[in-house]
């Protein structure tokens, strides 16, 4: 008897020691593609990248000349047309981070965020001082609306495959609709499993 509770103890353990599992604390800068989606590298990267391209484009050195100040920009929807789940929200705030780290233009807020501030300024009219209040009618419009999306594109066969990722983005005139900037970026990936 005394060997098969050894060897049930035994085997429990070594169960457990199966089970377990090992956590390491990564910078998030360098992140470990593991899975061959799509991760926060690939979208700070492609970010960077892209913004680097549309403000070394013509459109923004005319801006400049023309009106003698920098032009301001507003990030509205880059829409998720891949085949795997993707936050584009998480995209479109690297966009803007990369936006804003250049200092070449500025930005304003878009969507529920743009809102919120004006319900913030909605509730000030009643409840704040007026030393404190901030008015109406004083927000920065926007010049230009940055728009786009993720696509992509999977070949596989077997255990092998690939995804390419495409972004596409355009640069938009708010007041004339002209589009002043396209850009696409292409990411490959070879996965073998």
């Amino acid at each position: 008897m005394k060997p098969f509770i050894t060897f049930c103890i035994f085997s429990a353990l070594l169960l457990l020691a199966a089970c377990s599992r090992n956590v390491t604390r990564i910078d998030a800068a360098e992140t470990p593609d593991i899975s061959g989606s799509w991760n926060n590298t690939d979208s700070r990267l492609v970010a960077e990248q892209m913004i680097n391209d549309a403000l070394s484009s013509a459109w923004l050195s005319n801006f400049n000349e023309a009106k003698n100040r920098k032009p301001v920009v507003i990030v509205g929807m880059v829409t998720n047309q891949s085949h795997e789940h993707i936050t584009a929200e998480t995209f479109m705030k690297d966009l803007e981070r990369s936006f804003i780290t250049t200092s070449k233009v500025g930005l304003v807020q878009s969507g529920k965020k743009r809102e919120e501030m004006r319900a913030e300024k909605a509730d000030q009219q009643t409840n704040a001082s007026q030393s404190s209040m901030k008015k109406f009618g004083l927000e920065n419009g926007a010049d230009y609306i940055l728009q786009g999306s993720i696509n992509s594109i999977v070949d596989a066969h077997k255990r092998k495959k690939t995804v390419t990722y495409q972004v596409n983005l355009e640069l938009t005139n708010i007041e004339t609709n002209e589009v002043v900037w396209i850009g696409d970026k292409k990411l490959s990936k070879y996965i073998k499993n």
